[in-house]
């Protein structure tokens, strides 16, 4: 199944401020959530429904997965701190 994958404004700031290197590591895995939102280094946020994040380097992507639309929403891109979560 191929999956569509749509960005909040609010990450897509975020991205623009990430140095440009990092910020291509992180859409590159995006673009890979087209194929398989399940791949790689991922972890079901606790207490979210569908929201899962996945690790890139020191950053992190939010995400939730609505399966019945074939849709993945970035919710977030975070650089991981001692209080990211």
């Amino acid at each position: 199944m191929n999956w569509t994958v749509a960005v909040d404004p609010a990450a897509r700031k975020q991205l623009k401020r990430i140095p440009k290197a990092d910020a291509e590591r992180i859409r590159a895995v995006a673009r890979e959530f087209v194929v398989n939102p399940y791949a790689g280094d991922i972890r079901k946020m606790e207490g979210e429904e569908d929201v899962w994040r996945r690790r890139v380097g020191a950053y992190r992507i939010l995400y939730e997965v609505r399966a019945k639309a074939g849709l993945i929403y970035v919710l977030d891109v975070r650089r991981r701190t001692s209080n990211t979560y």
